[in-house]
C-alpha cells in the first residue's frame, strides 16, 4: 500500500539533526525524499539513521551548471527543506524566491536558530543556546542547584524538526485549496519557547514567575516528584489527580497525607521526608512490580538500553528488526490505513546521483563530465 505522503516529493539540502530527522519521518511516511549533498562533504550525511528511506544526489550548488541541476529538479519538487544561516541558500540561488518563481506549487520550508527576521536572524547557535534563550534550562534542575542542560535534544526536535513536519503538511494541505505554495520559517528558538506553554500561560496571566525545581511539574509537591531507591536507582510519581494521590499514600502507608496533597512550608518538607524515606525501604524492580499497574502514574527511571527493552516500547514498534538482526528506531506516527514504513537503508554518499541525472537526460558521457569537473 502506497504511504500516506507517497505522491510528494521533497529535495533535502539540511543538514545536522533537525532537518534529517523531520524529512526522515516524512520518507517513513512515503514522501520522495532526495537527500543533496555536497561531494566533497561526506559529513554533511550526519546521523546514518537519519538517511532511511531517502535517496542520496552529491551536487556542488556554488557550480553554476550544480545550480541549474538543483533549478530543474526544484520545478518538480513539491518541498525544499533547508537548514542553514538565514541568506545561505540565497547566495547560493537556491532559496525561496528564486525557486518559487521557477515553481510557484513549492512549500519551502527553513529551519533555523533564530528566524529568518529580527535581531538575533544572523546569531550562531545550538540546543543549549535556544534553550537558554527560551528559559527552558533556567527551569531546568533541581531547586536551589545550578541550571541543567536536559539530557535531550528538546530545541532541535521539539522547536525544529517537529514544527518544521506540521508547517510542511500544512502548507501542502493549503496548496490543495490555493494552488500556491509558500515559505515555511521554522525558528528552534520560537519552538522552544512554545514548550514552555504551562509556565508562559501562567506568567501572562499571574506575572509569577516560575522557580527551578519549584513548580508544580518539576517536583514542588509529593505528589509530582522523582525518589531514590534502596539500590540506588529512581522511580518517578505522577499523582496530580487526588485519586491518583489517594492511592498512593493507602499502598504508602500514608493516609494522612491524602487531604495534605498540595501542603506547603514546613508541613510539605515533613512530607517529603518520610515518603522518600518510604520509597528508599525497596529496590526499584521491588516497586515497579508493586505499584506499576496501579492508578498512582508510577513508573522506573529507566536507562536507555532499559527503555529500548521496554515491551511497550517494543510492542509500539519503537524498536525495528531489520534484516541481518540489526535494530533500528521505530517511528513515533501510527497510521491505521498507511502506516509508517522501513523500506531501505540509509545511502551512500551519492548513491543515487547517475540515476536522479539520468532522469533528467544526462548521458553516461556527460555524467562523468559533471564528475571530472567536480559538480556532482
Amino acid at each position: 500500500m502506497p504511504g500516506a505522503l507517497s505522491r510528494f516529493r521533497m529535495l533535502d539540502l539540511s543538514r545536522q539533526l533537525p532537518g534529517p530527522f523531520c524529512s526522515m519521518l516524512l520518507a517513513d511516511l512515503g514522501m520522495d525524499v532526495l537527500a543533496v549533498y555536497s561531494p566533497t562533504d561526506p559529513m554533511g550525511m550526519g546521523i546514518p539513521l537519519l538517511g532511511r528511506n531517502k535517496r542520496s544526489l552529491t551536487l556542488n550548488l556554488k557550480a553554476p551548471e550544480g545550480r541549474a541541476i538543483f533549478h530543474r529538479l526544484a520545478r518538480e519538487a513539491d518541498v525544499v527543506l533547508e537548514g542553514s544561516r538565514p541568506g545561505a541558500a540565497a547566495r547560493l540561488g537556491v532559496d525561496y524566491e528564486t525557486l518559487g518563481q521557477l515553481n510557484p506549487r513549492l512549500v519551502y520550508c527553513s529551519i533555523s536558530g533564530y528566524g529568518q527576521d529580527g535581531p538575533y536572524r544572523d546569531r550562531v547557535g545550538h540546543d543549549v543556546n535556544y534553550l537558554g534563550f527560551a528559559g527552558v534550562i533556567g527551569l531546568t534542575g533541581p531547586a536551589g542547584g545550578p541550571p541543567v542542560i536536559p539530557g535531550v535534544q528538546i530545541a532541535d526536535i521539539g522547536g525544529g524538526t517537529l514544527m518544521a513536519a506540521v508547517g510542511i503538511l500544512a502548507a501542502l494541505a493549503a496548496r490543495e485549496e490555493t494552488g500556491r505554495g509558500q515559505f515555511v520559517d521554522i525558528a528552534m528558538l520560537d519552538g522552544s519557547l512554545a514548550w514552555q506553554v504551562v509556565h508562559v500561560m501562567r506568567y501572562l496571566a499571574e506575572r509569577q514567575e516560575p522557580a527551578r525545581g519549584d513548580t508544580m511539574l518539576t517536583g514542588h509537591h509529593p505528589c509530582y516528584a522523582i525518589y531514590e531507591t534502596r539500590d540506588g536507582r529512581h522511580v518517578t510519581v505522577g499523582a496530580l489527580e487526588p485519586h491518583f494521590w489517594r492511592t498512593l499514600c493507602e499502598r504508602l502507608g500514608v493516609p494522612e497525607f491524602i487531604e495534605k496533597q498540595f501542603a506547603e512550608g514546613a508541613e510539605r518538607e515533613g512530607m517529603f521526608r518520610r515518603i522518600r524515606a518510604r520509597f528508599r525501604e525497596q529496590t526499584m524492580a521491588e516497586w515497579v512490580a508493586e505499584l506499576a499497574d496501579l492508578d498512582i502514574c508510577f513508573g522506573p527511571v529507566a536507562t536507555l538500553g532499559e527503555a529500548l527493552a521496554d515491551p511497550q516500547l517494543r510492542h509500539r514498534g519503537m524498536v525495528v528488526e531489520l534484516d541481518g538482526g540489526r535494530r533500528t528506531l521505530g517511528n513515533p506516527i501510527k497510521l491505521s490505513d498507511t502506516p509508517p514504513t522501513i523500506r531501505t537503508p540509509p545511502p551512500e554518499l551519492g548513491e543515487h546521483t547517475d540515476t536522479v541525472l539520468a532522469a533528467l537526460g544526462y548521458s553516461r558521457a556527460d555524467i562523468a563530465g559533471l564528475r571530472a569537473r567536480g559538480v556532482v
